[in-house]
């Protein structure tokens, strides 16, 4: 399996990576930290949960916001 070597979002270096909430992109932690001070992070993270417990594992997410 190849793993990623640029952050989806910011192109930065990827040493350590996490899957974005809001869609598919693999991002740096910094991007994540960004992202989960973002208003609407909550919001994601549970329709995420509840996704996952109706049993879709290939939940794209909500979408990335505009000003992030």
């Amino acid at each position: 399996m190849s793993y990623p070597n640029v952050c989806d979002r910011c192109s930065g270096p990827l040493p350590v990576s996490t899957m974005s909430r809001f869609n598919t992109e693999m991002c740096c932690m910094a991007c994540i930290d960004k992202e989960r001070a973002h208003p609407k992070y909550k919001e994601a993270e549970e329709v995420e949960i509840r996704q996952v417990r109706a049993g879709n594992y290939n939940y794209h997410g909500i979408g990335k916001p505009a000003d992030l």
